[in-house]
């Protein structure tokens, strides 16, 4: 935890709040072994980043007067389209993807995406932000990505895609393609990862009538929570 997130509901005071979950609790005592007077780097969820310094603690609870001064890091200026993966990669992939910067997500269905993916309580509003707030506590941000699950493939992008995408340049990762996926760009895009393997011919001419290009990232087939940092560090 390279910074502790808190909220509107810890405070208890002007400019003072009361750490009282376990996980954050824990942790500060545990790794951080604080001490009355020591400082922690601290953010407020969708707001500023700053310090915090401790004033009281024991079993239940930490008070810190906190202290929030600098704006939290620039977002990625992506759009993931992302095929929902298989659940023991979903929590990965989400702390992922707050880590690295990405705001707006989109959980897609497509062919090769079973069924009972879509059934995982990962996908539970709770379970979701709890796996973010880990990624932004590891990248040291936090702004609170939006993660949108489309459970039909089709409407999605013949309805909602083209507006989504905008002025953006639209990328789709496809590994049956000669055109090279670009490296070290300076503008948006929207970018759609299938799942492994890939999305399937009928998928892709879907996307490419929405304007996506199809882009090879090697001769490798990567895993969903491999290739997404690998895809957004050759990007930016």
């Amino acid at each position: 935890m390279n910074l502790v997130l808190f909220s509107e509901a810890d405070f208890i005071g002007e400019n003072l709040i009361a750490i009282r979950d376990q996980r954050r609790l824990q942790h500060i005592k545990q790794v951080h072994q604080i001490q009355i007077g020591d400082t922690l780097k601290l953010g407020i969820i969708n707001g500023n980043i700053g310090s915090g310094r401790v004033e009281t603690f024991n079993e239940s609870e930490i008070h810190l007067a906190v202290s929030l001064t600098k704006a939290p890091p620039k977002p990625l200026p992506v759009t993931l389209v992302l095929a929902l993966p298989r659940p023991k990669m979903l929590k990965r992939t989400l702390q992922t993807i707050a880590t690295l910067g990405v705001k707006k997500v989109y959980l897609i269905n497509s062919y090769r995406v079973e069924k009972s993916y879509w059934q995982t309580p990962l996908l539970d509003e709770s379970a979701i932000t709890e796996h973010l707030l880990i990624g932004l506590e590891q990248g040291c941000d936090t702004q609170l990505p939006e993660i949108h699950l489309i459970k039909r493939f089709k409407p999605f992008v013949e309805d909602d895609l083209a507006n989504i995408v905008g002025t953006s340049r639209a990328l789709v990762a496809h590994p049956y393609t000669e055109l090279p996926c670009p490296a070290q760009i300076d503008y948006a895009i929207t970018l759609a990862i299938g799942p492994e393997g890939g999305f399937i011919p009928y998928e892709i001419d879907l996307l490419e009538k929405c304007g996506f290009t199809p882009v090879n990232l090697g001769e490798r087939i990567m895993r969903v929570e491999t290739v997404v940092p690998y895809l957004l560090g050759r990007l930016y």
